[in-house]
């Protein structure tokens, strides 16, 4: 039953996104006729606009990255992002303390959100580096989470889904490994999230639904508080 919940909650991932309408730019401008009414901009107006625009906190920049999740019916989700599908290696790993079971059951209510926060002891590593997180599922409190490198059966399962640009799936059990965790099917999704960059403390992934298909809100952020792994 999970796989097939796993399948429902994901059917947004099989299906391309349609393409956005665009507005030609044109490089001839109108401008309005000149009136009485419309006077050049004095030199003071242009210094103050200038110095508003200097002191106005930075825009957050975004891109669009690979996330997938994915992990056995009874161990731990892991959070990978990538960007480009084609590499083994990705540009973030993180183990989440939720099972696969209990991300499914918060999906059923359309919105899921998962913050890591880490204390501001960490301030000398980048955001990313930081190796321990305390975890929240739509506001309560996991357990931590843990950054990690890509062995050899995480870099396997990457190969193979090297073809899969969004969808959702399962592994069959018994590959990449002997251990006991390799007895069970692997579930994954992957589709494109919105990657944003707030400042040095806050990043954030947002799943992109398909316009077709009504949406499942997925989020999680990475935020440096005074708090953190405290909490």
């Amino acid at each position: 039953m999970t796989i097939d919940a796993l399948r429902r909650f994901f059917l947004p991932c099989f299906f391309p996104s349609k393409p956005q309408s665009t507005i030609p730019f044109s490089d001839h401008h109108h401008h309005p006729p000149a009136t009485k009414n419309n006077h050049p901009s004095s030199p003071a107006s242009l210094t103050s606009s200038s110095t508003a625009a200097s002191t106005a906190p930075p825009r957050p920049s975004k891109s669009m990255v690979i996330g997938t999740i994915f992990g056995n019916r009874r161990g731990h989700v892991w959070f990978c992002i990538q960007h480009d599908r084609l590499s083994s290696k990705p540009s973030l790993l993180l183990e989440l303390p939720l099972s696969t079971d209990h991300l499914v059951r918060e999906m059923r209510n359309g919105v899921v959100r998962i913050a890591l926060e880490c204390s501001a002891a960490t301030n000398a590593c980048p955001l990313r580096s930081v190796p321990l997180w305390t975890a929240f599922c739509n506001g309560k409190k996991t357990g931590f989470a843990a950054r990690r490198r890509a062995g050899d059966r995480v870099r396997n399962i990457l190969r193979t889904m090297q073809c899969v640009s969004v969808g959702a799936g399962v592994i069959p059990s018994g590959f990449a490994s002997a251990s006991a965790a390799s007895s069970e099917e692997l579930m994954y999704m992957r589709a494109n999230f919105e990657h944003v960059v707030g400042n040095a403390d806050s990043e954030s992934f947002h799943l992109i639904n398909p316009d077709e298909c009504p949406g499942q809100e997925l989020s999680l952020f990475l935020l440096r508080s005074r708090l953190g792994a405290t909490r």
